[in-house]
């Protein structure tokens, strides 16, 4: 009942993104999505990183 969203789901709420935001604005929230992602993984690499080589040590 509560799954991921289908074909049909994911159209309407891109077309509700580009009304809210207008076509000029989606390249700038994409672009900040992408740097927040990045972000994101560079901090999980950091936290995984040092428990990756302490089990190596062992």
């Amino acid at each position: 009942m509560f799954g991921m969203p289908g074909g049909t789901e994911w159209i309407l709420i891109l077309l509700a993104i580009l009304l809210l935001f207008g076509a000029k604005k989606i390249p700038e929230l994409m672009k900040g999505l992408g740097s927040g992602i990045k972000e994101f993984k560079k901090a999980s690499n950091d936290v995984t990183d040092p428990i990756n080589d302490k089990k190596l040590d062992n």
